[in-house]
């Protein structure tokens, strides 16, 4: 069993004022790209393709013991938020999705807002992995079940190993609509082939 090192924290957050949201529009913006990527590197160092931000908000990740500062619910809320825009929105690049119990994501800010996809790699970005992977290793024209993608030995040095099923199967409907595979069977046996 492989223990995970600890997570590199950057030096910005042993800085007081970073648990702070900053009045200064400039300094506000540049606070947001700090705590985006902080967010996106703790997620992708420990495998998590989503947050509770209830349950984020008691880690280290918006806790620092040592200065006993962090940020609040509302403010951890806020910063997602801010993820989940595009650029041309004033946002963080879409790095984040709201995952609402309705199923419905367009609701922000409302209470039930307390999950989040961390998209430190986006579907289309996780796409390109899997296609890359697929032409590298000779798989076109072979049919794989979701399961073996996930968790198959044949996958296990592949950065995808392991991944989240919905993040998964998001990544594969990106190349189906791109014509690079196809999905079938029920939900649960996926099966797909690839183009």
């Amino acid at each position: 069993m492989t223990t995970t090192p600890p997570f590199p924290f950057p030096p910005t957050y042993n800085f007081p004022p970073f648990f702070t949201p900053q009045p200064n529009t400039t300094t506000r913006q540049s606070q947001l790209e700090k705590w985006s990527s902080l967010i996106q590197s703790w997620c992708r160092h420990h495998r998590q393709y989503r947050i509770s931000l209830i349950d984020a908000v008691e880690t280290p990740l918006f806790h620092n013991a040592a200065l006993r500062k962090r940020l609040d619910l509302r403010e951890a809320r806020a910063v997602v938020d801010w993820m989940t825009k595009s650029e041309e929105e004033g946002g963080g690049g879409r790095r984040a999705e709201w995952i609402s119990d309705a199923g419905d994501s367009s609701l922000r800010n409302g209470a039930g807002q307390a999950v989040a996809w961390i998209w430190w790699r986006r579907p289309e970005e996780w796409a390109d992995v899997l296609a890359e992977w697929i032409e590298g290793t000779g798989q076109r024209g072979t049919v794989l079940t979701v399961y073996e993608l996930i968790q198959g030995d044949v996958t296990m040095s592949q950065e995808f190993h392991g991944m989240d099923t919905d993040v998964m199967l998001r990544s594969l409907n990106v190349l189906v609509k791109r014509g690079k595979a196809q999905i079938f069977g029920t939900e649960g046996q996926e099966g797909v082939k690839f183009f």
